[in-house]
């Protein structure tokens, strides 16, 4: 299990760093897109929907490693206050919530990619971005939380072995 959990992790850095990547990229796009808009006082077309399909598919890519280093926001006032098997079957059991939805929100966004793919979907913009491409972070970024979600549990079961 812990050459599972490494990997896992390591799947979840790689999305973090792409999720940095997308932010970077963000940034430059609405930069530029100042510059046209403001100093050469032109039009812009695809910038305003890059950069919102970036900032979406960062949250989502980012996920998995954001539950790895525990930056989820929770409330453990009680948790915290619990001996060590009633603090595990909490965690357990808020891992298990966790994975259940993660697994749910991915298998949907899946199917949802699957037929923006196969009816070659497109946004409704002068654009015109195949919509499979926005969609695609969706079931990446959740389908790699719920694979660190399985870690997380791991790790909890293994800690008092």
């Amino acid at each position: 299990m812990t050459a599972y959990i490494r990997w896992v992790s390591a799947l979840s850095r790689g999305a973090a760093v792409i999720s940095l990547l997308l932010l970077a990229a963000a940034i430059l796009v609405v930069t530029q897109m100042v510059v046209i808009r403001y100093f050469l006082n032109a039009s812009t077309v695809w910038q305003t929907e890059f950069v919102i399909y970036a900032l979406v598919a960062m949250t989502f890519l980012a996920s998995p490693y954001v539950l790895m280093e525990k930056g989820h926001v929770n409330v453990d006032l009680l948790q915290m206050a619990l001996k060590r098997p009633w603090k595990e079957f909490m965690q357990s059991l808020a891992g298990l919530i966790g994975l259940a939805f993660a697994a749910m929100l991915a298998w949907s966004g899946w199917t949802y990619f699957e037929e923006a793919w196969s009816y070659d979907w497109t946004t409704d913009t002068v654009w015109a971005l195949p919509l499979w491409i926005p969609l695609l972070p969706l079931p990446v970024g959740i389908g790699l939380m719920t694979l660190q979600y399985i870690a997380e549990l791991a790790k909890i079961w293994g800690a008092h072995e």
